[in-house]
């Protein structure tokens, strides 16, 4: 079986709570579905946990208030790769509005010194060895430019490792350079990649192929409720989910996609029964508050209800 790691470098506390309506500049009360030690490659690797794969997590923590973490690496069996740094952890602050839509407030966490970096790229290189899969995961934390992470992309990529990224924003930009294995752009970054709007599942496909084109093999759009595309050197095919109708966050819903998409490969899984596996972990995720998966059973009637759609291949 695949070994696999996953890395979060702006590792974060995800306060997540629920109300109907935000409304601006007055006091809204807000329903709390919990607190939990998070972070995008976090979420990857307890999704995995919970599907029975062993799984490392890396990136950096800060000391001031690690305890949490430390305790769900320890109740769950994760191997603690995480470099310690001064400072705390930050905050993220996730409101799921009815007709779920998320508002963000993420606040700033540790700054990453010199000496911080070059010990996490030594560290990093080092125990890359031991793993086929590490995805990479998240925002930058302040004290890491986008140069400094395409550059260790690029030296994670050429040690030999699968590289997955699941980033947004300066981060996927940047990672993007290093054409990674695998990587889960949403609709809306694929237009910031491509720098216009993308109407519709055609010109959607044009422009990931574009992104392909640099020397990424795998190359998945996911699209909300409308589901996901993949490209690959094989086929294009697309999935989409049953409709949820009790959704409660879509928080962790892409993270739970990319751990479904990195179990279904680290299985040898076909890409037509990973992108399904995958679209239905997600589709699950929505209709909880926390990440993971209390029961794999429940994954069964809405994984029979994906449907996948050869494009090309």
């Amino acid at each position: 079986m695949a070994k696999i790691a996953t890395i979060t470098l702006n590792t974060a506390y995800d306060l997540v709570g629920r109300l109907t309506r935000i409304e601006l500049g007055e006091v809204n009360t807000v329903e709390t579905l919990g607190l939990f030690p998070a972070g995008k490659g976090i979420n990857v690797a307890k999704v995995l946990n919970d599907l029975g794969v062993s799984v490392a997590v890396g990136g950096f923590l800060g000391t001031d208030n690690q305890g949490d973490f430390v305790q769900m690496f320890q109740n769950l069996g994760l191997e603690d790769k995480f470099q310690r740094v001064a400072g705390k952890t930050r905050i993220n602050v996730k409101i799921t509005e009815t007709e779920a839509d998320v508002t963000d407030l993420n606040f700033l966490g540790y700054e990453i010194s010199a000496q911080d970096w070059q010990d996490f790229v030594q560290a990093s290189l080092d125990y890359a060895q031991s793993f086929d899969i590490i995805a990479v995961c998240g925002s930058l934390p302040r004290g890491v430019s986008p140069e400094m992470f395409t550059r260790w992309l690029q030296a994670l990529k050429e040690s030999g490792v699968k590289v997955v990224l699941d980033s947004s924003n300066a981060a996927l930009t940047a990672g993007l350079q290093a054409n990674p294995w695998l990587v889960k752009p949403n609709h809306r970054e694929l237009e910031s990649w491509i720098g216009h709007k993308l109407n519709n599942q055609a010109e959607i496909i044009q422009a990931a192929k574009k992104l392909k084109a640099q020397g990424i093999a795998n190359v998945i759009i996911s699209m909300g409720a409308n589901g996901s595309l993949w490209l690959s050197d094989e086929s294009i095919i697309a999935a989409q989910p049953p409709k949820c109708e009790n959704v409660v966050s879509t928080v962790g819903a892409g993270d739970s996609m990319v751990a479904g998409l990195i179990y279904g490969l680290s299985q040898d899984l076909s890409q037509q029964d990973t992108l399904a596996f995958a679209s239905a972990i997600s589709a699950f995720a929505v209709s909880q508050s926390n990440v993971g998966i209390s029961d794999k059973a429940l994954l069964a009637p809405i994984l029979a209800q994906v449907k996948i759609n050869v494009i090309e291949g």
